[in-house]
């Protein structure tokens, strides 16, 4: 069996789809299923089994001699969140008792990191495990992310392959249920739909024009692709970036949603709220030398393709993956 944690929510129901695609239908999905506004992201899927996050432990117990694998997608992601126990409790503790049963059980586990880890990129974005020691995120939930990397890389007991996967700015189907927290694209759909323009921030840095901030964004189906090989392949344990590789700006995102809806370009430009000015990041973009050097040779998808993919065939038609 293999164990995809998260199940219910964005990036891990696609992962679920490409595992189906794959002819898997052996999976165990964990999450909180109580949220019902994410029920339509697994309701088509084919898996063995749905157990619910606080029972999970108990149930692996139990059951870990048929488990092929772990891939623990399952976090808390609001980056407007502030409450530290939170994080600790979901992404660092659960993550640590996660790790410890897959090693004790000589389970296979792939997890998710965050490109949040980077904080403002002073450090550059390569996945060299000695760069993460520097890392300085700029909230709990980088800090969490950045917190089990380095505990990761630095424990002894380890299970037999792991991989942590940075995930830079995905965007896809089945977001949906994210809110505020969904993709720049699934918000610039929503703005066109409603009022045939899309609002972006202001730059206030000189070195960058009013939509000329920069940012790594990568398909979800990309991402699931990348999941599988590393599923397939025992490639070498350790942290990985999951970008596309390149970094591209906000009018080129909104202009690609513009043009996949056949709308004329109308972008109006407003003030970055104080509050995050300071901490706002006008570039990100993966180094992902590492991943390539282990085999991954697929292109990834080019944003105009993506967003006219995801427009056109899920928003247009509110269906999912």
């Amino acid at each position: 069996m293999i164990v995809i944690t998260g199940a219910a929510g964005f990036i891990a129901s696609c992962v679920v789809a490409k595992f189906n695609a794959e002819g898997h239908t052996d999976i165990v999905l964990v999450d909180d299923f109580s949220k019902l506004e994410k029920e339509a992201n697994y309701r088509l899927k084919t898996y063995y089994q749905k157990i619910e996050r606080k029972h999970f432990f108990n149930w692996f117990e139990v059951h870990f001699n048929l488990i092929e694998y772990v891939i623990h997608l399952g976090a808390r992601t609001d980056t407007t969140e502030f409450n530290k126990f939170i994080f600790d409790e979901l992404n660092l503790n659960f993550s640590k008792k996660m790790w410890e049963m897959c090693a004790t059980h000589n389970i296979p586990l792939i997890y998710a990191s965050s490109a949040a880890t980077y904080g403002m990129g002073e450090f550059g974005y390569s996945d060299n495990h000695a760069n993460i020691e520097n890392l300085k995120p700029l909230n709990p939930y980088g800090d969490s992310k950045n917190d089990f990397d380095k505990w990761a890389i630095k424990t002894e007991t380890q299970p037999p392959h792991w991989y942590g996967l940075k995930f830079f700015n995905v965007y896809g189907p089945n977001e949906y249920h994210k809110g505020r927290m969904a993709s720049v694209v699934f918000h610039s759909y929503n703005q066109i739909k409603l009022a045939s323009k899309v609002k972006l921030f202001k730059s206030h840095n000189p070195n960058y024009t009013n939509g000329g901030q920069l940012r790594d964004f990568v398909y979800v189906k990309d991402v699931a692709n990348v999941i599988w090989f590393l599923f397939s392949n025992k490639c070498e344990s350790g942290i990985y970036n999951l970008g596309s590789g390149k970094a591209r700006s906000f009018y080129d995102l909104a202009k690609a949603t513009f043009n996949a809806l056949n709308v004329p370009v109308n972008i109006e430009y407003i003030d970055t709220p104080v509050d995050i000015r300071d901490k706002y990041q006008y570039f990100t973009e993966a180094d992902m030398t590492k991943l390539k050097q282990q085999g991954y040779l697929t292109p990834f998808t080019q944003l105009e393709d993506g967003v006219k993919d995801y427009v056109c065939e899920y928003l247009n038609k509110n269906d999912y993956l």
